[in-house]
């Protein structure tokens, strides 16, 4: 059978998708790799698929430097044909197909069950092969059939696809199409299938994870679902990402308050905080809203790690606006926070909003944003000191080959900070109990305590 490699790009959604395709193709026969970069392609690869994101300006142009970069190989024969999938062929896939004439076929988002039929057909045709739905709607597609690229203790795991939001400055319903939830039956075998493979944490997923079950079920099953995954056997942590704010709501914080496994973590976009400026951006909550929410979780759960992320340089924003999302992020304390400077995205109500700041008052709100920032995080870690801590090893430190690197349950792959611990000889993979004995902006610093 032919030789697939797969580039995935993007957000941890994507990197579902890509297993997932990975595993749809393996399932009907193919031989399957997966590639980082096109640098890393075996030379032997007949079909190469790119997983694109389509989000911002940034992730779009790492889109199409790899789709130019994987054509250049196929003009010197080291690939056969090139299948480009996700976000930006959804998005876009009009224009790339006519820029592009080297791409042998397009394949939109929700699409997934169908890759081993397109990989097919470009084998056996010279047209371009074009499936983009019109209207995208995400179809699931069985638990088996996904194969693993990331660290085998740690695997995300999406309960719901697309989006129902109206946000002025965010595309994504238009390329992801509305709401969908998984069957909660079929997340509990996927969480079960995975605990089988050797993960012991469970980061779940979507663009809004709050809305989970509304469609199938008529209400919001959120609370049910992290309760139930809480009885698989062999799973230690589970991590909930993309919460909308206005929908995370006593239950909601309950579940993640006392239910056994569910990291005392919840990762809650809130964009800004300036009232005018929620409103323009169509977010349904407010300033006084939002510290109440954090007030009720905290106390609910005194050790929880909240992070957010916030948008700097929103059209119209004026420097009174701004210093009121600098005053509420000292009043807030988040023990995490991004920091974007709005782009504009073509097709977006916000794309027509003027005035637009000016790029270099967008950097230096950014810088601002972010140093505050660094201090919080500073002073949240420095609360940490003398207290003891479960860390999830997952490999050495590359500074210092006598630390080992691990994450807590305040820290989410990839996105937030590390803990260093000393005095560890374990595989990666493990859970160690250690004392915290130093802080940093963003990481901690650790000795671990006799087993």
């Amino acid at each position: 059978m032919p030789k697939v490699s797969l580039i995935n790009l993007g957000c941890a959604k994507n990197e579902v998708d890509s297993e997932e395709m990975l595993g749809v193709l393996a399932s009907e026969g193919y031989t399957v790799a997966h590639s980082d970069t096109p640098g890393q392609l075996p030379r032997d690869t007949d079909v190469v698929v790119i997983n694109t994101c389509g989000f911002i300006e940034s992730a779009r142009q790492q889109s199409l430097d790899t789709i130019q970069e994987v054509l250049r190989r196929k003009e010197r024969g080291e690939v056969q044909k090139v299948v480009v999938a996700g976000c930006l062929a959804q998005r876009y896939g009009t224009e790339l197909s006519t820029s592009l004439p080297g791409v042998d076929a397009f394949l939109g988002t929700g699409q997934i069950a169908s890759i081993g039929r397109v990989v097919a057909q470009t084998l056996v045709r010279a047209d371009q092969l074009m499936q983009i739905p019109q209207k995208p709607h995400h179809r699931w597609v069985e638990v088996p059939t996904r194969i693993r690229t990331g660290h085998p203790w740690s695997a995300y795991l999406k309960i719901s696809e697309g989006c129902d939001h109206q946000c002025t400055f965010c595309a994504i319903p238009s390329f992801r199409g509305p709401h969908v939830s998984k069957p909660m039956e079929q997340i509990l075998a996927e969480a079960e299938t995975l605990a089988r493979q050797g993960v012991r944490e469970l980061n779940l997923i979507a663009q809004d994870s709050t809305q989970y079950g509304y469609d199938l079920y008529g209400q919001m099953r959120l609370p049910e679902l992290l309760r139930a995954l809480s009885e698989v056997e062999g799973i230690v942590w589970i991590r909930l990402f993309y919460c909308y704010p206005s929908r995370v709501n006593r239950g909601v914080i309950e579940a993640i308050a006392t239910t056994p496994k569910v990291c005392h973590y919840i990762d809650m976009p809130l964009q800004h905080a300036d009232n005018a400026m929620l409103r323009a951006m169509r977010r349904p909550m407010s300033y006084e809203g939002y510290l109440k929410l954090l007030a009720d979780f905290r106390a609910a759960a005194p050790d929880v790690a909240i992070r957010t992320t916030f948008i700097v340089g929103f059209p119209g924003e004026t420097e009174e606006q701004f210093a009121t999302l600098e005053r509420f992020l000292e009043e807030a304390q988040f023990d995490r926070a991004g920091v974007f400077e709005y782009s504009v995205e073509e097709g977006t109500p916000s794309a027509r909003i003027r005035p637009r700041v000016p790029a270099h008052i967008k950097r230096r709100r950014y810088e601002r944003l972010m140093q505050r920032q660094k201090a919080i995080s500073l002073a949240r870690n420095r609360a940490w000191i003398g207290r003891e801590i479960d860390v999830l090893i997952e490999g050495r430190a590359p500074h210092d080959p006598t630390l080992l690197v691990g994450r807590s349950f305040r820290d989410a792959p990839e996105i937030d900070g590390q803990v260093y611990v000393r005095h560890c000889l374990v595989h990666p993979g493990t859970f160690v109990r250690a004392r915290v004995i130093e802080a940093r902006p963003y990481d901690l610093i650790a000795q671990a305590l006799p087993a």
